[in-house]
């Protein structure tokens, strides 16, 4: 019986790293850690796949901090970037806290701009340094941290 040859498919040209550029950057504050993935796409932000819009009025103003001082450097780069933060861990505010160090991290090594990176250092140094205080532990034999035994005179 012959030998009948397969045909070898043709391999479609897959797409470069330098093409795709998505970055996952992570950032902390106590206990919650949030993961930004940023890729070109049409200016969507979403946390934990909500929309920031969903979010409350000040928390939604601390999240948009590194994207409105972004927008005034960087224009209309913005609208090409999409945003996609997991936070897990922690309260509430630590969460946006996380999400907030995270987004300016990724934009900054994304865009590759020492303007923005000066701007964001000049704003709050907290948008892209990770505040490193965390709760203390609690003492043997005492109730918190920092309370001592109380002592009865009786």
């Amino acid at each position: 019986m012959p030998k009948v040859r397969k045909e070898k498919k043709e391999k479609k040209p897959r797409a470069k790293a330098e093409e795709k550029h998505i970055l996952t950057i992570s950032g902390k504050r106590k206990r919650a850690i949030a993961k930004a993935t940023i890729k070109p796409g049409f200016g969507a932000v979403r946390i934990n796949k909500r929309p920031i819009e969903a979010f409350s009025f000040l928390r939604r103003l601390k999240l948009l901090e590194p994207l409105r001082l972004a927008q005034d450097i960087l224009k209309d780069k913005m609208q090409s970037i999409d945003i996609n933060v997991n936070v897990r861990g922690g309260g509430v505010e630590s969460q946006v806290e996380a999400s907030r160090l995270a987004i300016a991290r990724a934009l900054v090594a994304f865009t590759q701009s020492e303007e923005l990176r000066k701007a964001y250092l000049n704003y709050d140094r907290f948008l892209l340094v990770a505040d490193v205080r965390r709760k203390e532990m609690r003492k043997p034999g005492d109730s918190k941290a920092r309370a001592k035994r109380q002592k009865s005179y009786r």
